[in-house]
C-alpha cells in the first residue's frame, strides 16, 4: 500500500512563501508521475504541477513563474514550493501519485492566504 502524507501548508500572507512536503512509501519516486493538486469547497480538484511519466514538468497556467515543484529521491519526498501567494491560491493542497497502475492520493494539507 502506498501512502502519501503532505505538510507544510499553514496560513501566509499575500505575496508570501510556502513549501510543501509529500513523503512517500515509494522508493525510487523518479520512475513514477507524481504531482500536486488543489482543491476549493464547491470546485473541481485541480492539476497544480506535476512530472510527467516522461519526466516532464507541467504546471497549471494561474501558477507558473510563482510555484516550483521539486522531488528528492533519496528522501522518497515530492516539494511544492510557492512564492507570490495570492489569496486565490488558498485551497487544499493534495500529493497524488501513479504507481503500478493504481492512483494514490495524499489527505491533504490546508494553505489559506490571507491579509
Amino acid at each position: 500500500q502506498v501512502q502519501l502524507v503532505e505538510s507544510g501548508g499553514g496560513v501566509a500572507q499575500p505575496g508570501g512563501s510556502l513549501r510543501l512536503s509529500c513523503t512517500t512509501s515509494i522508493t525510487g519516486l523518479s520512475a513514477y508521475p507524481m504531482g500536486w493538486y488543489r482543491q476549493t469547497p464547491g470546485k473541481q480538484r485541480e492539476l497544480v504541477a506535476a512530472f510527467t511519466t516522461g519526466g516532464t514538468v507541467v504546471y497549471a497556467d494561474s501558477v507558473k513563474g510563482r510555484f516550483t515543484i521539486s522531488r528528492e529521491v533519496a528522501k522518497n519526498t515530492l516539494y511544492l514550493e510557492m512564492n507570490g501567494l495570492k489569496p486565490e491560491d488558498t485551497a487544499t493542497y493534495l500529493c497524488n501519485a501513479l504507481h503500478s497502475g493504481v492512483t494514490y492520493w495524499g489527505q491533504g494539507t490546508q494553505v489559506t492566504i490571507s491579509s
